[in-house]
Order: C-alpha cells, then sequence, then structure tokens
C-alpha cells in the first residue's frame, strides 16, 4: 500500500536539505551585523520563525505518528522521550501566534536542547555505539539501538529528530534577537 523506501528516501533527502539550510541560516546568524546585505533575511526568519517552527514541529508530529500508528513501526524509549520534548511546542508555538508573544522562542529552545541530545544519543547506538545508558524500551519489544531507517550512509529516524530540533533553535535565535 505505503512504497516505504520511497517515503524513507525522500524524507531523508528532506533532512540532507534541511541540514543545508540550517548551516545556511546559522551563518547568516553570525554574519548578520558583518554583512548589512543578509539583513531582509535575518528579518525575514524573525518575523516568520514562529510560524516555522509551528509548521516544523507539526511535521515531525505527523511523520512519527505516521511511522507508529499507520505502519507500525514501535517506538523506543528514546523515541518517546524525543517526542515529549517535540510535541509540545506545536501547541506553544500556537499559542505564541495567537498571542503575538515571541519569548516562547526560549521555552523552544530548551525544549530543542533536551529533545536533540537524546537524539544524538540514539544515533550514537543506531551507529553501533555502546550503550551508555539501559535503553528504556527493555521489554517493550522496541529496540532503542535498531535502524528502521537509514540512508545515505548516516540519516536515522534519531539524526533526522536531531535535525529539525536543531532547525527549531537556529531558527528561535533569529526570533529571540526580533523582540529585543
Amino acid at each position: 500500500m505505503y512504497n516505504v523506501e520511497a517515503i524513507n528516501y525522500w524524507l531523508a533527502l528532506a533532512t540532507l536539505v534541511m541540514q543545508i539550510v540550517g548551516i545556511a541560516f546559522l551563518a547568516l546568524f553570525f554574519l548578520r551585523k558583518k554583512f548589512p546585505d543578509l539583513a531582509p533575511a535575518a528579518d525575514f526568519l524573525g518575523k516568520w520563525g514562529l510560524w516555522i517552527g509551528f509548521l516544523l514541529s507539526l511535521g515531525g508530529i505527523a511523520i512519527s505518528l505516521f511511522y507508529s500508528e499507520i505502519l507500525g513501526v514501535l517506538p523506543c524509549g528514546l523515541c518517546w522521550l524525543q517526542r515529549v520534548f517535540l510535541y509540545p511546542q506545536a501547541l506553544l508555538f500556537a499559542i505564541a501566534i495567537w498571542k503575538s508573544d515571541r519569548s516562547v522562542a526560549d521555552y523552544s529552545i530548551l525544549f530543542s536542547i533536551f529533545g536533540g541530545v537524546i537524539a544524538l544519543y540514539q544515533h550514537y547506538l543506531q551507529m553501533g555505539g555502546a550503550s551508555i545508558l539501559p535503553c528504556p524500551a527493555v521489554g517493550t519489544g522496541a529496540d532503542c539501538a535498531q535502524r528502521y531507517l537509514f540512508e545515505f550512509g548516516y540519516i536515522t529516524f534519531p539524526l533526522m529528530s536531531f535535525t529539525i530540533f536543531a532547525f527549531l533553535i537556529i531558527v528561535m535565535l533569529f526570533v529571540r534577537t526580533r523582540r529585543n
């Protein structure tokens, strides 16, 4: 019914693009004052950053639920912890957009740091690293180190998650500077 290999490929490609764009945005953040011609792009990200965060977090929610609820991929304990730090952000962004409250950027950055660290640890496990902590999924049928997706020689589900968290942090840096 679903061509999972094609879905995996396109999501991995989108992740790769998001990584490249994220690096460009990070460079923009640090170079925006040195090169005044970059100011319009930085202002754009500051103005629309809450919407970008909202749509990105909704996309992450939809993808994770599609894989777990429709394709039947069991989320492990580390996957659940990443969801804990991503799912509330959609609600936070929705409220922030409604109230025009840019202070949500601080909360998003904090949530994304915690989620990103968990995602990097799980990616480390899936790339063959030794477990430092016990997998919280023991006995549930899900394994934190099992790869369900592996594209371009390095992209896994946890790396996709980390990419979303890192992208959110970068965009929220622009939102924070705009509110000041």
